[in-house]
């Protein structure tokens, strides 16, 4: 069992910064693979990077690649995403969540475990 709470998002222009925050409770943090998934008005929810339960390997989706960065501190239970070089087609409510299988999957229908959301406005 999982609780996660995000935080860190915001207004932000385009080519600017984000450093979102996700802070895990329970003593078995690192038995789980993360994600931070993303969901825009009108549109499906999709996967924008995962990280593997030792932080060893990640994914990337194509649109953030080179941009954003996923890691982890399962010392301090924490996942983070820093987004950098933000484009408005960013802007959306992202997620953290976990799941208790064993691989860091990009089908968000794999995790089972998720955050509130906290919202990412990228103004042009």
């Amino acid at each position: 069992q999982v609780h996660l709470v995000e935080s860190g998002g915001g207004l932000v222009q385009a080519g600017g910064s984000l450093r979102l925050s996700c802070a895990a409770s329970g003593r078995t943090f690192s038995n789980y693979a993360m994600g931070w998934f993303r969901q825009a008005p009108g549109k499906e929810r999709e996967t924008v990077a995962t990280i593997s339960r030792t932080g060893r390997s990640t994914y990337y989706a194509d649109s953030v690649k080179g941009r954003f960065t996923i890691s982890r501190d399962n010392a301090k239970n924490t996942v983070n995403l820093q987004m950098n070089s933000l484009k408005p087609d960013d802007t959306a409510v992202y997620y953290c969540a976990a799941t208790t299988r064993y691989y860091y999957y990009t089908d968000y229908q794999e995790y089972n475990y998720w955050g509130q959301g906290t919202q990412v406005t990228v103004s042009s």
